[in-house]
């Protein structure tokens, strides 16, 4: 799995030596009558985040089609999907609310429309055995990918315990040799996604997870984010991309229907549907009555505003970027507070 990250530089680089001219092709004028397809698809990137494989239901069922919406999805890897978008090659992309701020600040600008979903639990602090909660890592070693989103999970957890970064050794390690690094003695702890988090688990008797995703609600959306002159001249297409994608969370999640979706995620990326249950359960997914909640502007990670501006002072302290972003220009709720 892809996992959506806060970009290193070597992605930021790639996504500035594409360019950064964000101006869309938009679509031919519509002559036809209304609920028909567009003549020219909305190009959209997706990549490896259940939030993000789950609108492979709605491709596979043909809602899109079934809406009037002529939408093409491009698979890509997570940062090779970002460039795309940059390089003006899509007309929107799946992406973190953190990663929008990090493409903007490279000048690519993209405005979130909706949030898919946000880390419910696939995102965690291991632990070996004897390190039992967040404020035992005083003095321990801890290894993660510096700047992407784990680095966003352990510093606000060891913020919220009240124990300084200084207090800990962090070891920056590439995320697919997490496993490896913490299976040796100088490593206490890591910062993971999954599904790496499990090997990492299995490498290590006695190990386990002391902080997840899930005791912090909303610190990682996930989003629709679309080039702001496609959007203009299209906003009601992307009414309707919004309202299949409620459609397709209720599928997802009604009991009923609910391993019928999995079969048609895992199928996407190559997981049997019983492993990649664990994945779907670790995504809280947004229908459009909790997007109109996450859109209603707030200080709090019930927010994506106030999700936002904490990532912001990350991303800035942690020189990603220098410069802290105008979060309030990036994020357009009108669209789901219109939707009924």
């Amino acid at each position: 799995m892809i996992k959506k990250a806060l970009m290193s530089v070597s992605v930021l680089s790639a996504i500035l030596l594409s360019g950064c001219d964000n101006t869309a092709k938009v679509p031919e004028p519509n002559a036809k009558a209304e609920g028909s397809l567009t003549t020219q698809p909305i190009r959209i990137g997706y990549s490896d985040w259940p939030g993000f494989v789950a609108w492979q239901v709605a491709i596979e069922k043909g809602w899109l089609k079934d809406a009037g919406v002529n939408a093409d999805f491009k698979w890509f890897d997570y940062s090779a999907s970002l460039s795309a978008f940059a390089a003006n090659q899509l007309d929107a992309v799946m992406v973190t609310n953190g990663d929008n701020l990090v493409t903007g600040s490279g000048g690519t600008k993209g405005v979130m429309i909706m949030a898919t979903d946000y880390s419910a639990g696939n995102d965690v602090i291991i632990a070996k055995n004897g390190i039992n909660s967040i404020e035992d890592l005083r003095g321990k070693t801890v290894a993660t990918e510096k700047g992407l989103v784990d680095h966003l999970l352990l510093s606000t957890a060891l913020d919220d315990a009240k124990v300084g970064l200084n207090e800990v050794k962090l070891v920056n390690t590439m995320t697919n040799e997490l496993p490896q690094v913490f299976a040796t003695a100088d490593i206490d702890a890591i910062a993971v996604w999954q599904p790496v988090a499990n090997q990492a688990l299995s490498a290590v008797a006695g190990s386990k997870i002391i902080f997840t995703s899930k005791d912090k609600p909303g610190l990682i959306y996930d989003t629709l984010t679309v080039n702001p002159t496609h959007l203009e001249a299209n906003k009601e297409q992307w009414k309707k991309v919004i309202q299949v994608w409620d459609k397709t969370v209720k599928y997802i999640n009604d009991p009923a229907t609910r391993e019928d979706a999995a079969q048609i995620m895992s199928k996407r990326v190559g997981v049997d549907a019983k492993t990649y249950m664990q994945f779907i359960d670790g995504t809280h997914l947004l229908d459009l009555a909790a997007n109109k909640k996450v859109f209603t502007k707030g200080d709090g990670f019930d927010s994506i505003y106030g999700s936002s501006y904490h990532v912001n002072k990350f991303n800035v302290a942690n020189g990603i970027y220098t410069t802290e972003m105008n979060v309030d220009g990036v994020i357009v709720p009108t669209l789901v507070q219109e939707l009924k």
